[in-house]
């Protein structure tokens, strides 16, 4: 099992589907990292709270307006334009590793917000994904596809 949340995003963001299915999510106003986040937090058993969903929104909802979202605006607006210009292209890679850079930061603050959290819940676990996606991807096929690649990961891991 990833212990880390940074290891296991990248691990499932990089299953066959995870990335087109985030995508599609963040087009509809959810954030990405949250949705990582739910997927690592279901795996670990830790049980849904309203608290726990409030202070998890409370880190990620300033970090992406005022960090990832400016960032992300700024290197797609240039997408275009970095074709033909060499310059341009270097800038806007620079821009998107420090849109990674800023990501990365975020999961390590969610990271560390949960990490007080039980892990193991006896209890059956509510679904973090649910709770934590925009109402207006719910039923979506992008939510199904993370949780099959969540699946996945975790049996991959245990050597089911």
């Amino acid at each position: 099992m990833y212990t880390d949340l940074w290891n296991y995003a990248l691990a499932l963001y990089g299953r066959p589907g995870v990335e087109a299915a985030c995508l599609s999510v963040q087009a509809e106003g959810g954030d990405v990292c949250l949705l990582l986040c739910a997927s690592w937090l279901q795996t670990r058993g830790v049980a849904v709270e309203a608290g726990r969903i409030d202070a998890l929104r409370a880190i990620a909802e300033p970090w992406q307006t005022e960090v990832v979202t400016p960032l992300r605006h700024l290197r797609q607006q240039w997408r275009a334009a970095a074709q033909h210009d060499p310059h341009l292209q270097a800038l806007r890679e620079q821009v998107k590793g420090l849109e990674l850079q800023a990501e990365k930061h975020l999961l390590q603050r969610l990271e560390a917000c949960a990490r007080q959290w039980p892990t193991g819940s006896p209890e059956p676990v509510d679904d973090w994904l649910a709770r934590l996606a925009p109402d207006q991807v719910h039923g979506h096929d992008s939510l199904t596809q993370l949780r099959v690649a969540a699946t996945g990961l975790q049996e991959a891991e245990d050597g089911a």
